[in-house]
């Protein structure tokens, strides 16, 4: 029985570069491959790339999952004190608005007639993005230990 070798560290750029790009011609030539062609095509017939290439898309989308919740926590819990700062401020420097969160903040206006309009992203939104997080999370688990133990799928 032959057993494929582990990846070089080349190969694992491919891998990293091909997860960010999609295209194995690009990602081959990130890598430092000379024909990227060839070697490219070459590299996505063999199974240790497409394991590493699979857990690398498995650990993005996890990221990614997780920067989202974190996100939505940010917008449903976040704190609005630096925008009500903004609104009563008359002609805020660069310095004072970089310093400024405003992660909450959707839009800001100044119509014509020199007021300030500050709108926000929905809280309640945020909320109902989180739990349905949570309740998919949670029918995933709920399904993997019935399937652990055995048990059909219950009918909700």
């Amino acid at each position: 029985m032959k057993t494929e070798r582990s990846l070089t560290p080349r190969e694992k750029k491919f891998c990293s570069y091909y997860v960010n790009s999609g295209n194995f011609k690009e990602a081959a030539a990130f890598a430092g491959y000379h024909d990227p062609d060839k070697h490219g095509a070459a590299l996505l017939a063999r199974s240790a790339v497409n394991q590493e290439i699979e857990r690398l898309f498995a650990e993005r989308n996890k990221n990614y999952r997780q920067q989202a919740r974190a996100g939505y926590q940010r917008l449903a819990f976040g704190n609005v004190a630096d925008a009500v700062r903004l609104m009563f401020t008359d002609n805020p420097d660069e310095q004072d608005l970089g310093s400024l969160d405003l992660f909450n903040v959707a839009e800001i206006k100044r119509p014509k007639d020199g007021a300030l309009e500050i709108k926000f992203f929905d809280r309640i939104k945020a909320l109902e993005k989180l739990e349905s997080a949570d309740q998919q999370e949670h029918s995933q688990v709920s399904d993997f230990y019935r399937a652990l133990v055995g048990q059909p799928d219950s009918e909700n």
